[in-house]
């Protein structure tokens, strides 16, 4: 299987914008987590980067914490009443 090679060392981007929103969304979960190195195929330095920029975007308001409220998810533990 293939490497996914690092998407911003393909563009020779230097510095990973946290303005940028739309490429950001790529980085992250439908849940709003920042997605793994091995899922994203960014390089170690890009994918610092990245994250640093999505803490960022979050702080501004650009990008939600969580994701929007869905159906109800069911608990691992179970029932409790």
């Amino acid at each position: 299987m293939r490497r996914k090679s690092c998407f911003f060392c393909k563009d020779k981007v230097r510095e990973v914008d946290y303005k940028d929103v739309n490429q950001l969304r790529r980085y992250i979960s439908e849940r709003g987590k920042i997605r793994a190195p091995r899922m994203t195929g960014a390089c170690r330095r890009h994918q610092r980067q990245v994250a640093v920029a999505i803490k960022r975007a979050r702080e501004m308001a650009l990008l939600p914490y969580v994701a929007e409220a869905g159906p109800p998810s069911r608990s691992r533990s179970g029932d409790r009443s």
